[in-house]
């Protein structure tokens, strides 16, 4: 019998898809660092996909080679320290860096999303407006600067579902989501035109828990379950806290999100009838 593969956890998954980032963004082959570097092809492959954890001379020459500066030199040390431990919170920081923060690089590479949202249209079908107008709203004391960078990272997470493969998404929303005029009336009427629009795309599942199913398992929050397509690679669950971002991996976790997940899509109406009141909704709206 074959051994047992164990899942890489979610640190140095993280940490081998900045490497790869970083390598991208250098436009060097691992045949190029293995020149300049001495650091063999073959254990490069291994650390950008995460079957190891680089040990820290490895890890620094390559942040040399990359001309990776502070804050984001020391995440990455700290991160690769931390690679061997489960779960993580990921603090929010005061602007939004260049490069892809931790979630914007897990979805990116998902095969799937499943995302449940309590009092926000998700952010993957969020128009332009909408996004800005909630930024402003949840963030009141963002410069100019730092809501416009917030606004256009959700704008180019869109753009994975225009890859060749695009990515699978089953949004499940509270009604309240649909009813909360964020922006005014003529954002919010784009919003829900978007939401109808978005649902007839066949890698698009939505629906929308109405206000007459009472209380529900996604009460205390809104959540989201990443799929990966390799095996080896088991669902992540994402959460949006005022402390930060919490990222679970741990088997009990991933089976209890899984298991709400569920619970929520058998009790929201079906992706017809959630159109049917978004559309309502819509009328209401103009």
């Amino acid at each position: 019998m074959a051994p047992k593969r164990h899942a890489p956890p979610i640190r140095l998954r993280r940490l081998a898809a900045e490497l790869r980032r970083l390598r991208g963004v250098s436009g060097l082959t691992r045949e190029d660092i293995a020149e300049r570097t001495g650091i063999n092809a073959a254990t490069l492959y291994r650390i950008e996909t995460a079957k190891v954890r680089p040990q820290r001379r490895t890890l620094v020459g390559l942040l040399d080679l990359y001309a990776v500066t502070d804050p984001q030199r020391s995440e990455i040390l700290e991160l690769s320290r931390t690679a061997d431990e489960q779960g993580w919170l990921r603090p929010y920081h005061a602007d939004l860096p260049n490069e892809y923060t931790a979630y914007i690089s897990f979805e990116a590479e998902a095969r799937g999303v499943r995302n449940y949202e309590s009092l926000f249209v998700p952010g993957l079908l969020q128009t332009e407006d909408y996004s800005r107008a909630v930024i402003k709203g949840v963030w009141p004391t963002a410069t100019t600067k730092e809501v416009d960078q917030r606004v256009q990272a959700r704008v180019e997470r869109q753009a994975l579902f225009k890859k060749e493969s695009p990515l699978e998404l089953w949004a499940i929303v509270d009604e309240a989501a649909l009813q909360r005029k964020v922006g005014g009336l003529n954002v919010m009427s784009e919003q829900l035109s978007r939401l109808v629009e978005s649902a007839a795309e066949p890698y698009i599942t939505l629906q929308v828990v109405p206000f007459g199913t009472g209380a529900h398992p996604g009460m205390p929050g809104s959540f989201v379950l990443m799929d990966f397509p390799e095996a080896v690679d088991p669902s992540v669950v994402y959460i949006d806290s005022m402390a930060g971002d919490l990222f679970l991996e741990a088997e009990e976790d991933i089976r209890r999100y899984n298991q709400i997940f569920d619970y929520l899509r058998a009790q929201a109406l079906s992706p017809g009838d959630s159109i049917d009141l978004i559309d309502k909704v819509l009328r209401e709206t103009c």
